[in-house]
């Protein structure tokens, strides 16, 4: 069974920055993509960043340029570099790794930004 273990969330200015970790129980190379996914009450998740086994990124448009998506392979970690944080970005924050036909979640850490 995988486990994905989220860390860094908390509470920050408008325009300040954040970095949440992911840990994953195994090689994140076994994976063909780890991400970070969000959601806030009442709404569906939504796609963050995603990170390609063969380092190809991509981003929502509305976090381009302001997130970084990166990886730590020795550590089994993939983290989400938020810089500009805006009162929107405010949600929990899910990291997520995809293997075929199987997925995998995290319990989530939670992002509140203050205006």
């Amino acid at each position: 069974q995988v486990q994905l273990v989220e860390s860094g969330g908390g509470l920050v200015q408008a325009g300040g920055s954040l970095r949440l970790s992911c840990a994953a129980s195994r090689s994140i190379l076994s994976f063909d993509t780890m991400g970070w996914y969000r959601q806030t009450p009442g709404n569906k998740r939504e796609l963050v960043a995603r990170l390609f086994r063969g380092g190809i990124t991509n981003y929502a448009d509305s976090v381009k340029g302001r997130f970084t998506i990166s990886r730590d392979n020795a550590k089994n970690t993939v983290y989400l570099q938020m810089n500009s944080l805006k009162p929107e970005d405010t949600a929990v924050y899910y990291c997520n790794a995809e293997f075929i036909l199987s997925d995998y979640w995290g319990q989530g850490t939670q992002v509140t930004v203050s205006s």
